[in-house]
């Protein structure tokens, strides 16, 4: 490869897990125990900058407009190595992000944040890879990040073995359709626990981690059936029975430990209300407070005006499917 400047710009959205990744079988490789599947949003998002430049002396990351160093800097420098790695190339790079998304808040700030610069790597270098292709790159720096190469409905094949190849996404549906998803900010602080962290004291320690595999492929047949009938209420049902599945296992981890707070509870029982009076609302929740209401578009803003009541007009955020990954 020439010595040239290679630079691209893209933004990537977040996505929230329907049938839950929870544990890795290989930590080095981000390979997952389970396959799962999840829903592409378009009101939280990551836009990356990458000039691979000859001229620059070192690598460099500025997230939100502050220069980032040690551990954040190393992060990213190593993930962008897997490209320079299997591309023989050297470049130093300099990266500039921004999160429209509160970081580490259980929203999957790291989904988009690692879409967007595994697809701005792939979009300066010019090596034309597939989007499947790039999420295989994308999982090595958050897992949940090969899900949102792709808009509406993604499925992460879990893989098999070793094979770092095998683990990727695809889009599985483009939920063109009457879906919506309402976001409720518990708290949009950064969370003490990480997922990372969370997931490994929950395999190590919770007797109930041994039947997740066995639920989650369950779940999965059934979603994706759901998907293809586009029955919002099969749909909601098995996301929200997936959830508190996911987090029982936390809860029942020595020492016990679990995301959730006071107002998550509040929002939950709340959805549950709604459903009683006719409403098509199910939550779920990943590893942290927020909620996340699935129901038809149609109904989201009556919805959102329900929970007026119990939470502020600004941590009720209304979101559609969102697409793949695109340059800005």
């Amino acid at each position: 490869m020439t010595a040239d400047k290679y630079q691209a710009r893209m933004r990537a959205h977040t996505n929230i897990a329907l049938v839950k990744y929870w544990g890795k079988r290989n930590k080095n490789l981000f390979l997952p125990v389970t396959s799962s599947l999840s829903l592409t949003l378009d009101a939280f998002y990551t836009e990356t900058e990458v000039l691979f430049d000859p001229s620059l002396k070192e690598d460099s990351f500025t997230l939100d407009g502050q220069v980032q160093t040690g551990q954040s800097l190393a992060k990213v420098s190593n993930f962008v190595d897997l490209f320079r790695r299997d591309f023989n190339m050297s470049l130093p790079v300099q990266i500039t992000s921004r999160n429209h998304v509160p970081t580490a808040a259980g929203l999957a700030s790291s989904a988009s944040a690692f879409a967007a610069l595994a697809a701005a790597s792939n979009q300066a270098l010019g090596l034309g890879l597939s989007p499947e292709e790039v999420s295989v790159y994308a999982r090595q720096g958050s897992g949940s990040a090969s899900r949102s190469l792709f808009g509406g409905f993604a499925l992460w094949h879990k893989g098999q073995g070793d094979d770092s190849a095998s683990s990727y996404a695809q889009q599985i549906d483009p939920a063109d359709w009457d879906i919506a998803m309402l976001v409720v900010l518990v708290n949009p602080g950064p969370k003490k626990i990480s997922s990372r962290q969370g997931m490994e004291h929950t395999m190590q320690s919770s007797p109930f981690y041994a039947l997740w595999p066995e639920e989650v492929a369950k779940d999965l047949s059934a979603m994706e059936d759901a998907i293809k009938d586009r029955n919002i209420d099969q749909i909601g049902i098995i996301a929200e029975h997936n959830a508190m599945k996911m987090h029982a296992t936390m809860i029942a981890s020595n020492p016990s430990f679990t995301y959730w707070q006071a107002q998550s509870l509040l929002a939950m029982e709340r959805v549950r209300q709604l459903r009683q009076a006719g409403y098509s609302a199910y939550f779920t929740m990943d590893a942290g407070p927020n909620v996340k209401v699935i129901c038809p578009y149609s109904q989201v803003e009556a919805i959102r005006q329900a929970l007026l009541d119990d939470f502020a007009e600004d941590h009720l955020v209304i979101s559609r499917p969102g697409p793949a990954p695109y340059a800005v």
